[in-house]
């Protein structure tokens, strides 16, 4: 796969032992259950960050050094996926690294989101950009189904979950965020009240996961996607919801998934690569040592 930002980095930026963000592919597309094409999503979105400039609002988020892993092997059973995809991330953040990680379906957070726990040795809170909740206990009788991977974090793993764009949930998941307490602002009332910031509960973690699948975008932004639900967030919206939940908090992990690419529509796969180069701004610059 074509590196993120491939013919942009200097040496220094690309050099594994130096790069702060550590891009991870993850081709992953086995429990999709409608539109298909996420495990082209990853390709698609190297491709087009070759097209992204370095400057993003003022500052460039590439200057602390980027490197793109091998794609994810993504065959076998779920489990064993989920184990890789966790060895990776948790290599990275035990090394001080920021996994970014690029879907794929969405189910890869489970895996992702667990190395990340582990490779820093303490819990995590999720902030989540979604048309779903994702909160089945299992969908198509898939326990790691895209459907089922926040209950699995919330009600398994026991990590408090942030949502904001849902506009598509059954009945179950309802309830589920009732007994959870699973803290959300849903897409109706952040589009029509044009809401750009929410704050966190003040006991939600520092130290906070991003998992931004695309179909959270309104599908006129972004309709490359397996399920486009009308009603949607918009780019900049999406953004600055994120920005204002990191505020005061430290990013040390993201995933952008659900990209699902559509043969002619370069707008979907920019949009994502846009949407990665701007949480890895959003991790702030690197600490001091």
């Amino acid at each position: 796969m074509i590196p993120f930002l491939d013919g942009e980095l200097s040496t220094a930026e690309a050099d594994p032992a130096q790069a702060r963000f550590r891009v991870i592919p993850v081709p992953l597309e086995r429990t999709v259950s409608y539109g298909a094409g996420t495990g082209r999503g990853p390709a698609a979105l190297l491709a087009a960050s070759v097209e992204l400039e370095r400057l993003w609002r003022g500052t460039e988020p590439c200057a602390q050094g980027i490197v793109t892993e091998a794609a994810l092997e993504c065959d076998g059973p779920l489990s064993g996926v989920m184990e890789r995809i966790a060895a990776r991330t948790g290599a990275a953040v035990a090394a001080g690294r920021i996994p970014v990680v690029l879907g794929g379906e969405h189910s890869l957070s489970y895996g992702a989101v667990r190395g990340v726990v582990a490779g820093l040795g303490r819990p995590v809170g999720i902030v989540q950009i979604d048309a779903h909740a994702d909160l089945r206990r299992a969908y198509q009788n898939e326990r790691h189904s895209h459907a089922s991977v926040m209950q699995l974090l919330a009600e398994e793993e026991g990590l408090p979950i942030a949502q904001f764009g849902v506009r598509a949930l059954c009945m179950q998941e309802a309830e589920l965020r009732r007994s959870l307490s699973v803290f959300h602002v849903d897409a109706e009332e952040l589009a029509t009240r044009g809401l750009h910031a929410v704050d966190l509960p003040s006991d939600f973690p520092e130290d906070v996961y991003v998992s931004f699948d695309v179909d959270g975008l309104d599908p006129s932004v972004m309709p490359a996607t397996g399920t486009p639900v009308p009603g949607g967030l918009g780019f900049w919206q999406a953004i600055h919801l994120v920005e204002h939940a990191l505020e005061g908090r430290r990013m040390v992990g993201c995933d952008v998934v659900e990209l699902a690419p559509h043969d002619g529509d370069a707008v979907s796969d920019f949009t994502a690569a846009q949407v990665t180069y701007a949480l890895m701004a959003l991790a702030g610059p690197r600490p001091a040592a």
